[in-house]
């Protein structure tokens, strides 16, 4: 378990580093999110042999998404120290509030109907 969130944070670092270096608007850690993600798609036949390492991979995933939570708190606090700002733009906050539910929606149900086809195919 060790091992995998060590992994998880390299990832981070790297992200990181590539943010600073590359002065990308993309925060770091979804840099090491993608990076992370992608050499575990090429690495496939890799971690399937190795499935001690993804089970743990998996568990240390799980146990930090139980806090996530715990992140909002700040957004909340901001939130609330700005209402006033929030109310200048109650319009245009609803219906990117509205569109990005939408969007996320249609994307999400696009990438289940693909998988279940492949899944079917299988």
């Amino acid at each position: 378990m060790l091992n995998s969130i060590f992994t998880i944070f390299l990832f981070q670092l790297v992200g990181e580093f590539i943010q600073k270096f590359l002065e990308i608007s993309i925060p770091g850690p979804v840099i090491g999110l993608i990076l992370l993600l992608t050499v575990l798609l090429i690495k496939n036949k890799y971690f399937n042999a190795s499935t001690n390492f993804q089970n743990d991979l998996i568990r240390s995933c799980e146990s930090l998404l139980n806090y996530l939570p715990l992140l909002f708190i700040p957004v909340g606090v901001g939130v609330v120290m700005h209402l006033t700002l929030l109310e200048d733009n109650l319009i245009s906050v609803i219906t990117i509030i509205i569109l990005g539910t939408l969007l996320t929606l249609a994307i999400t149900g696009f990438i289940m109907e693909k998988l279940l086809k492949e899944d079917e195919q299988k």
